[in-house]
């Protein structure tokens, strides 16, 4: 009797191991498969974290383009200035060329020139590659001195010309109507060509070329361009700015 349960016992643990054979093989194969599993996933895992490194770095690796200006940098008044202000212009332009730089509008609506030395310090703390400086219509149309405007417009450009000495620097010239006065009119319009030649910078003779003055080409304030206008201003800015680029 005790020698057949020893047998029965016996072929128990013959079956015993077997099924512990069979497990341990169905158990490796689990886990060579869940081993795949997972090398596919971080392949996968690595390749996206890589393109999206990749497309992080060509982000930053563009050089910035600052406009610093007034309402007409702004693109006051219009409906989408992200879209239609002479800058967002240039962009789209800039893009369909696919040249490696990022615009960066900084107009704020109303400014002077002594509002804009105030913030420059601020606007430059992003790295700039080209600075192009659209300031002075305010004071114009305030009857500003035109040696405060002169006085701004250097310290601008000395700040822009210390704290990145490789930027190219573009000033964008402007003119204020008749009505101002023949003798301060003529004083104004000659600050810009003059201080543009003092720092040997390029510039951009009158921003609104085409433009001021044609009604259909400005909105009902006849100061700033419509969608259409800011087009034509966006190639005078791009007749100077595309030498630098």
């Amino acid at each position: 009797m005790i020698m057949g349960i020893f047998k029965v016992s016996q072929k128990s643990g013959v079956r015993s191991r077997k099924s512990e054979t069979w497990l341990a093989m169905i158990f490796s194969v689990v886990l060579f498969l869940a081993s795949c599993g997972n090398n596919d996933n971080a392949t996968s895992t690595d390749t996206k974290s890589a393109t999206a490194s990749a497309e992080t770095s060509a982000s930053s690796a563009k050089k910035n383009i600052l406009f610093f200006g007034d309402s007409l940098t702004a693109g006051y008044g219009l409906e989408d200035p992200s879209d239609e202000a002479y800058p967002a212009v240039i962009q789209h332009k800039i893009d369909s060329l696919k040249l490696n730089y990022n615009v960066i509008n900084a107009g704020v609506s109303g400014e002077t020139t002594a509002g804009g030395l105030g913030r420059i310090d601020w606007a430059l703390k992003q790295k700039v590659s080209v600075f192009i400086l659209e300031l002075g219509a305010n004071d114009g149309l305030r009857g500003i001195p035109v040696e405060e405007t002169r006085k701004n417009l250097q310290a601008i450009i000395s700040k822009v010309k210390t704290k990145y000495p490789a930027a190219k620097i573009i000033l964008a010239g402007m003119q204020v109507p008749p009505s101002m006065g023949a003798a301060y009119a003529g004083s104004f319009k000659a600050v810009f060509p003059q201080v543009a030649k003092k720092n040997n910078v390029a510039l951009i003779p009158f921003l609104l070329d085409n433009v001021a003055g044609i009604p259909k080409l400005n909105q009902n304030d006849g100061i700033h361009p419509t969608a259409v206008g800011a087009k034509i201003v966006a190639n005078n800015v791009w007749a100077v700015l595309k030498a630098d680029l």
